[in-house]
């Protein structure tokens, strides 16, 4: 099949969260099913293209947006496994240090930006660089697409080319003033609760739910739960009356970055036939972060965003009790200023039971996956989650709320049938959440149920051609109408 994937953000060359590492990855395992995929990006100024030689193939075309002219070089290039990338470049639009915003919140002009991107992203097709069979377009940045090809090209003949959407975190919808309309070359017709009306503004992401041919989200879980008003965020109804053209396919993991046999992150390598590399690793961790040298002792890990939606509140909240046991915990991340210094504050108050990180560095995660006995992830809500995928091939038992990816991945670990890979809590307090620690901790002590768990963790496999073959036959679908 011929597929054009857009996406404000693609790995290795922008990223902010896991929108990148999914339409990086993905991409891939298209092209090792022998697929021809084709990427559209912008041209941030923070790119670093390594060895990707990006070369022009458009020079200074027009673009009309909202009565402007607005002109966009194209270049196309060739990421080390195949695939093909086209970026947008517009200095007025993406010449910027930030993707979305800077220090001061989220630039003024990000509809403006992204209506430009994605009229630019059609722009590859008009211009016949690429005839796709099919767009696969990525939250609400781009699904000003589905939008203009309904409506602004109806009566072009690739505005018939199917284009399925995929929501990767409902959160985020671009949430714009009405009065952006005529800005974004969008007619006033379209203002309406059936469109793109939401609560007297203008809503990208629900233009992109009912003008695309089809709707999916990153778990089967998070496709249910998006249609209800607990984690639909307010666009519930509308997914509701798409819900015959919405399904959740699992996110996959790529096991050449992750993989205890080959990662050069870490010290040790090992496998299920060879634990033996993980407790040195362990070992080398708790030197690192300056822990009590005992491998005996629990070591628990969170590699996280340091917000709500994670689950750090009811983390921190039951955290003066975890400290009257004898474990150990680190914590990666950054994000909200006030989890921040909390976490800073009781790394102090308790110096020999909790080290915290804030930022992010790729060597030290590496290491904390192979190293940990445990990986937490109290989220609120969570699409997919990449972290527990991770942690599972590490060996390194991971510890969840029952919601969405984590829900359709993680299941109760057994010690009577030895069956299962993890712990799960099912109501969001810091109670459950706490049991369910205290539940892995007792198994921790059975050495023998433990290591069978290690082993039915390493043993699963979600790699992104098991996702990729589901999305091709939805694709192939699409295309057949």
């Amino acid at each position: 099949m011929k597929i054009l994937m857009v996406s404000s953000e693609v790995v290795p060359y922008a990223k902010t969260g896991g929108l990148a590492d999914v339409t990086g990855a993905l991409p891939s395992a298209f092209k090792k099913l022998a697929h021809d995929v084709r990427i559209v990006m912008p041209k941030y100024k923070s790119i670093d293209f390594g060895k990707t030689k990006p070369h022009k193939v458009i020079e200074k075309t027009q673009i009309d947006i909202g009565g402007k002219k607005e002109s966009c070089s194209i270049y196309e290039g060739e990421r080390e496994d195949g695939v093909i990338f086209y970026w947008i470049e517009n200095d007025n639009f993406f010449a910027r240090k930030g993707l979305y915003g800077d220090k001061r919140g989220d630039y003024h002009d990000n509809a403006k930006r992204f209506a430009f991107f994605s009229l630019a992203a059609i722009e590859v097709i008009r211009k016949k660089l690429f005839s796709p069979d099919i767009i696969h377009i990525n939250d609400w940045q781009t699904s000003f697409i589905p939008i203009y090809l309904k409506n602004n090209f109806a009566n072009e003949t690739f505005s018939k080319i199917p284009v399925l959407l995929t929501i990767h975190n409902i959160s985020y919808q671009g949430i714009f003033k009405k009065d952006t309309l005529p800005e974004i070359a969008l007619d006033q017709s379209l203002f309406t609760t059936e469109k793109l009306e939401f609560y007297d503004k203008i809503n990208i992401l629900k233009g992109g739910i009912v003008f695309s041919d089809y709707i999916t989200t990153v778990s089967p879980t998070y496709a249910s739960e998006i249609q209800t008003k607990d984690f639909g965020a307010g666009l519930d109804g509308i997914l509701k009356t798409r819900e015959n053209n919405l399904s959740g396919i699992l996110n996959g993991i790529d096991y050449t970055l992750w993989s205890p046999e080959t990662d050069g992150f870490i010290e040790y390598s090992f496998s299920k036939k060879a634990l033996g590399g993980k407790l040195l690793n362990k070992s080398f961790l708790e030197r690192k972060l300056n822990f009590e040298k005992d491998i005996n002792k629990p070591l628990l890990g969170i590699i996280s965003r340091l917000a709500e939606q994670k689950g750090i509140d009811i983390f921190t909240q039951i955290l003066p009790e975890l400290t009257d046991y004898d474990l150990q915990i680190v914590v990666l991340g950054k994000g909200d200023r006030v989890y921040e210094e909390l976490l800073k504050d009781l790394a102090y108050k308790y110096p020999d039971k909790l080290k915290v990180r804030i930022g992010f560095d790729n060597e030290l995660a590496h290491q904390i996956y192979a190293g940990c006995d445990m990986f937490l992830m109290p989220s609120r809500f969570e699409p997919c989650g990449l972290g527990q995928l991770i942690a599972f091939k590490y060996g390194t038992i991971p510890i969840v709320h029952r919601t969405g990816g984590l829900k359709d991945t993680v299941s109760q670990f057994s010690p009577d049938t030895l069956t299962g890979n993890g712990f799960v809590f099912d109501e969001f307090t810091p109670s459950s959440f706490l049991k369910a620690i205290k539940e892995a901790l007792s198994i921790y002590k059975i050495g023998k149920k433990w290591k069978k768990l290690i082993k039915n963790c390493i043993e699963l496999d979600f790699s992104w051609e098991i996702s990729a073959e589901k999305y091709i036959q939805l694709y192939e679908k699409l295309v057949q109408g």
